[in-house]
């Protein structure tokens, strides 16, 4: 079942792009937190979307919210992606797809591609945002407009 607004980000683990082990429990509960799950790495929609968080991520920071990315692709692939970039967020990796299962993020365009979700939480871990939306750059506009309702 998909998580909804007004619940808790749910618990997890996965690893990030140095291969580190992260839980969420670090950061849920304690900030506000922006999780996005995105199709693949270094396709030109997620790219775009990679850079504009990376773009805006001191305006995230400045509100006191963490961001992190979340896809299938490997630990190496976000390691690469982090660096040729210069993403400066946390990457996971979803390699099992246990975490879009977790939040219920379904596959686009007849179910070939994953789909791409923004979940806001604020400080106590309630989701205060789900946007779900192919076109990428938008993601991050809703979210900062929200995390500023915060402040």
């Amino acid at each position: 079942m998909a998580v909804q607004l007004g619940d808790k980000i749910p618990h997890f683990t996965a690893k990030d792009s140095n291969g580190q082990d992260f839980d969420s429990a670090s950061i849920v509960g304690k900030k506000t937190v922006v999780i996005y799950f995105y199709p693949k790495d270094n396709t030109p929609g997620c790219t775009a979307q990679a850079c504009s968080f990376r773009d805006q991520y001191e305006d995230f920071k400045d509100i006191g919210a963490e961001v992190i990315g979340i896809s299938s692709d490997s630990v190496s692939s976000h390691e690469k992606f982090a660096k040729r970039y210069k993403l400066p967020f946390l990457l996971l990796s979803d390699d099992s797809s246990k975490l879009r299962r977790l939040f219920g993020v379904k596959t686009n365009l007849f179910g070939l591609l994953p789909g791409r979700v923004t979940y806001v939480a604020d400080k106590d871990g309630i989701i205060r945002l789900i946007f779900d939306s192919m076109n990428a750059t938008s993601h991050i506009p809703k979210a900062l407009t929200l995390l500023r309702k915060f402040v």
